[in-house]
């Protein structure tokens, strides 16, 4: 069975290697083990922490083959990005010049470097093992975290985003990012990525342009990669569109790439998820694939399952294994989702 979990200090090996498999662009896992230890203290306390409001947590699962006990893939939420560290952006906007003396009007388009997005939480640090991309794990991992942040609403801020990664290429050569570092930064593309994924963002405001940045200026192959996303990151995208997330104007200071955005309680799969009581038994036949979550915070866990459902009741029939999985006892409730 797979199961997604809540990671833990023993996991660290396995979030190592995920880190330097991701490979460049992926900015939430940079390759440092400090960090990553770090990290995991951080979330490990996130779950156990009392939160009236969000503020600097962050939750990390992990997903468990648990036949093997194989960490083969994480997802992530932020609660409310930009509260201790800055979280910059390009602001996509537009300056109108107009001169009725000679009778012409001229659209420009700027990017102009802003921390807008402060307070809003993110999905972050979705990574599946290539054995693993099939039967819909990668669906699961991904929508596994709208059933949390619908269980857990009072944990994030009211918009949510996620950061798509943008153009580059093999060797994490950035077209956008090769102007900023002739002009501006002086450091290549994966040593400033790698920074930030540290939290060192000090650089950033001390090197970006402080102005608004004509992108006309641009070198044309820097203009074309604005607002696209990489290949690999492509389906990911389009996931997050049927979920209504859209990008309203913003894109990453490094590669491009855009942010796509949608308030909490207009993402389709959080309005759609049902909660339901759980009678244990013998689990009827179904062709329904659900993703399925306990409701608890520390002790969560979500997995797949095929799940006999009926609009009219509120009740589930599932099996001892299925109950063990996700730490569920009779007459407890799931929160589901069709995958």
């Amino acid at each position: 069975m797979l199961i997604i979990r809540p990671i833990r200090s023993s996991d660290f090996e396995a979030l190592y290697q995920i880190a330097e498999e991701s490979g460049h662009g992926f900015t939430s896992l940079p390759v440092n083990e400090e960090l990553l230890k770090s990290k995991i203290a951080r979330v490990e306390a996130s779950f156990l922490k009392e939160v009236n409001k969000p503020f600097d947590e962050g939750y990390l699962m992990v997903l468990e083959d648990t036949e093997t006990g194989e960490v083969v893939g994480t997802c992530g939420i932020e609660a409310a990005v930009g509260m201790v560290d800055a979280f910059y952006h390009y602001r996509l906007g537009t300056e109108v010049y107009h001169s009725e003396q000679i009778d012409v009007r001229n659209e420009v388009e700027t990017l102009t470097l802003c921390h807008d997005y402060t307070g809003a939480a993110e999905l972050c640090t979705l990574f599946l093992r290539g054995s693993y991309r099939k039967n819909n794990n990668g669906r699961m991992l991904s929508r596994s975290r709208f059933l949390f942040l619908a269980q857990h609403k009072q944990r994030f801020g009211e918009t949510v985003i996620a950061e798509m990664r943008g153009e580059s290429d093999k060797d994490g050569n950035s077209p956008f990012y090769d102007w900023l570092q002739k002009h501006f930064l002086g450091i290549d593309f994966v040593e400033a990525d790698y920074l930030s994924g540290l939290g060192q963002k000090g650089f950033m405001a001390e090197m970006m342009p402080k102005n608004a940045v004509y992108v006309c200026l641009l070198p044309e192959a820097a203009q074309k990669v604005i607002g696209e996303v990489h290949t690999n990151t492509r389906p990911a995208l389009n996931l997050l569109q049927a979920e209504g997330f859209r990008c309203r104007g913003y894109v990453d200071i490094f590669d491009g790439g855009p942010t796509v955005e949608c308030n909490i309680n207009d993402i389709r799969s959080v309005r759609e998820s049902r909660l339901l009581t759980v009678t244990i038994g013998v689990q009827p036949a179904s062709d329904t694939s659900y993703v399925i979550s306990n409701t608890q915070l520390a002790n969560y866990r979500a997995t797949s399952s095929t799940l006999l459902v009926s609009q009219e009741s509120d009740e589930v029939v599932i099996s001892p294994e299925l109950a063990a999985g996700l730490l569920v006892k009779q007459g407890e409730q799931i929160r589901i989702l069709a995958l």
